[in-house]
Formats: C-alpha cells, structure tokens, sequence
C-alpha cells in the first residue's frame, strides 16, 4: 500500500463517519410563530377589532349611492334675466329648457380608530369620499371632478377634538329630510373641546374661518339629553362676516359687469353683494353675532316617532346664518332696469331669522319624513338700483318630504321632493323652485 492509496482510503473513512454522525445527529425543528387571528373590540360597539399586535380597535366603513337629481328652472329668474332683447343669462340651459336632470353617484369611506389611554380615549376619524355628477363629463359649475378629498378628519383625546369637521355650530341642527333646510352649514378647521356631565354638554370652539387674518370664528354651545329627546342652544360670533356669494361669481368666469353706480366696466368678482351693506369687497369689519336653538322629543306621539323643531336670528349678515347658495339670482343693469343679463349673481341669502319645524314616522322598514321652514333676510340693497326700496326684505319659505325604505340589510332606497320660494322685494319677480331625487344606497 503506498502513501497515495493511504490517503485516499483515509479521506473516504473520515467522510463516511462524519456523514454517518450527522445523519444519526437529532434535528432541531423551528416551531412555526402562533397566528394572532383579528379579535373583535366590542369596547366602541359594533364593527370594531383589534389591529394585530395593538390595543388599537379599528373600525372600516361607508357608502356608495346613486342619485337621479330633478329640479325645475328657478321661477322668475326668466322675468329677472330675459330682457326685451330676449337674451338669455348664459348660466341658463342653452335649450330653454323648465327643468334639468343629472345623475349623481358618491362613494364614501369612513376609518375610526380608538384607544384607551391614560389620558382619556385617543380617537382619530377620517372620512374620504369622492363624487361624480352627470356621467364622465364633470363639467359646469358646482360638478365634481371625481378626485377623492378628505370630507373630515379630526384627532380627539378624551373632550379635545383637533382637526377639519362640522362647524360646533351646524353639529346638532338639521330637519330630517335630506333639504334640511339648515343655515350656516359649515366645515372648518378647529380646535374644540365639549365637558360632559349627567346629560349636558358644554362645547366652545375656535375655528379657521380662511380670511387669512389669524383671528379664528368662536363657537359655544349647551346641550342637554333627556330620556325622551334632546335640546341645544349655540351662539356664534364671525369675527370678519365676508359674503360668501363673491367666491361663487369668481368660480363661475363669467367676465365683466357695469357698476350701476359709478359706470366703471369691472370683474364679477367685483360685484357689489346686496346683502352686505353694498361694500365692494362683500365685507362687514364689525363682525356678526348670530344664535340658534333646537329641541327634539322621541317616541312622544307614536312608537318610531321623532319631531324636532329650531330656529335662528343673527345680528347682521353672517354665512354663518346663510342659506345653501347657487340657487337664486339678482340682477341689474345700469339703466336701472331689473330685467338684465348685464350683472347678476349667484345668492347666498343670509337670513335675520329662521323658525322650521320636521317629523319623522317609521313603520317598519318604511320611514317617511316632512319639515317645513319659514325666514326673513336682511334688508336688500340691489347696488342703488333706481326705484328700488334698500330697506326692503324677502321672506323664504320651504318645504320638504322624504319617503325611505329598507330593501335589505344595508340596502336602501329615498325620495325627496322639496319646493322653496323666496319673495322679493322691490322690482324682482320672486323666485321658487321644485327639486327631488331618487337614490339607491348601499352601506357598509
């Protein structure tokens, strides 16, 4: 045996040992991680669970609807707007028609995230939503253009909530039909905190009302819940009252007018607003006081019944106390004659007062809802168009019904009809106009 063939026939031992030792060696198994299923967080109620691996409780949700909107031409605005030439406010539908229809279709989604702290409930809640009006087209004013924004979105610790939600003062008002024919319904940053103790509420609030100038809008309000309803009364005080209507005639590009005043060709966005002292930056610098209060009674007439009635006054002008604007128009020419095309806008009508009433009645899976409303706006100033009273008022007045139903589980279906007419002072025709809808509804 040579050294070569040693060698060889040692390495082969040595291999064949080693593999032997390894293949009778114990093989150590890696325990797989337990699965941490999602539990279900019944601290919050319904719908929540658990983030894996947190104490967090996170609950998902929304909606997606379909509307078919009907509405009749606004009566009057004809007689407002088609003078002796015939010529036609190029915001009306170029076919003459008395009526419009459109579709609409929102898709909503809702996050609510909450824990418990030492400091309280941590709660963050947002809310995403997009609309598509009218098909793909998306066009004219007022549409959307179907880009997902953020609706809401706030952080709470315990009574501090910090973030973009209803204003404090639009938080508890409404009718019960969809037209709730609520004013100053408002979203703004805010900074807000509520203490609650035996059924009441006290909440104040500074909020972000984007005139730029660092002086917040401060809102108050008292609630109190009893074992058949609720009750409220908020104040509000707009520090710097801008007419909202200018913003509106800015989005609308409708070009030049002539100032009845001083004959100058000027912007829209120039316009001289008749409800805000005839200012032409639409602006009161003494501000605006304006306050509102609600009771609501439940199950008081029948079983499923709800009645609920509010109102408001307001020292001055304010959006606050504002009618939803685009749905009335004023116009002027410098002659002094009210039936023009030369100068007009879209009005949102701040009310002095307002006093409305709404019923709901359910019977099964079947609930219909009425309200109705009544008002005066302020003294009108049509920028000293000849012949015209400034001290004058209009009184508004609408109605609304509803009529809901359950199809299935988070399925349902609504109709409204609402009819709203404001009488105008002065040389205008008053204006009144019919609107309804149908709607399918999905939640999740």
């Amino acid at each position: 045996m040579n050294i070569k063939a040693l060698l060889l026939g040692s390495a082969a031992a040595f291999v064949a040992v080693t593999g032997a030792k390894a293949a009778d060696a114990p093989v150590t198994m890696v325990e797989p991680e337990p699965v941490e299923y999602v539990r279900v967080c019944d601290v919050y109620g319904t719908g929540f669970f658990y983030i894996p691996g947190t104490e967090t409780c996170l609950k998902i949700g929304g909606y997606i609807r379909e509307r078919l909107n009907a509405s009749s031409d606004v009566g009057g605005i004809a007689d407002n707007f088609n003078g002796d030439n015939g010529t036609r406010s190029p915001d009306l539908d170029d076919n003459d028609r008395e009526y419009d229809f459109n579709t609409q279709i929102r898709a909503r989604l809702e996050i609510d995230a909450r824990e418990e702290t030492e400091l309280g409930t941590l709660r963050a809640w947002t809310r995403l939503q997009a609309t598509n009006i009218g098909g793909g087209s998306n066009q004219g004013y007022g549409t959307s253009d179907n880009e997902v924004a953020i609706d809401q979105a706030f952080i709470q610790l315990g009574g501090l909530t910090v973030g973009k939600l209803d204003s404090l003062w639009a938080e508890e008002d409404g009718l019960y039909t969809d037209n709730d024919w609520s004013v100053g319904d408002l979203s703004n940053n805010q900074v807000r905190y509520t203490f609650a103790t035996n059924g009441f509420t006290v909440s104040g609030s500074i909020e972000d009302d984007g005139d730029g100038d660092g002086v917040p809008d401060g809102v108050v309000q008292v609630g109190y819940q009893f074992a058949y309803g609720s009750a409220y009364v908020s104040a509000v005080y707009d520090e710097d009252a801008v007419s909202p209507n200018l913003s509106y005639l800015d989005n609308l590009n409708l070009g030049t007018f002539v100032d009845p005043v001083t004959g100058a060709v000027l912007p829209l966005t120039d316009a001289r607003d008749p409800f805000y002292d005839n200012n032409s930056n639409g602006k009161r610098d003494n501000g605006a006081f304006a306050f509102k209060a609600g009771v609501e009674l439940k199950d008081l007439i029948t079983a499923g019944s709800a009645v609920k009635i509010e109102g408001h006054y307001a020292t001055d002008p304010t959006e606050y106390a504002s009618l939803a604007p685009g749905g009335y128009l004023l116009g002027i020419e410098a002659e002094g004659n009210a039936n023009s095309v030369q100068n007009f806008s879209f009005v949102s009508i701040p009310e002095e007062w307002q006093i409305g009433a709404g019923y709901q009645q359910s019977f099964g899976k079947l609930t219909a809802y009425v309200s109705g409303v009544y008002g005066q706006s302020f003294s009108i100033d049509y920028a000293n168009l000849t012949g015209i009273d400034s001290s004058e008022k209009a009184d508004i007045w609408g109605v609304a019904g509803n009529l809901g139903y359950q199809l299935t589980s988070n399925l349902t279906t609504l109709a409204e009809v609402s009819y709203r007419k404001v009488d105008l002072a002065g040389g205008l025709d008053d204006a009144d106009q019919t609107r309804g809808f149908l709607e399918l509804r999905r939640d999740f």
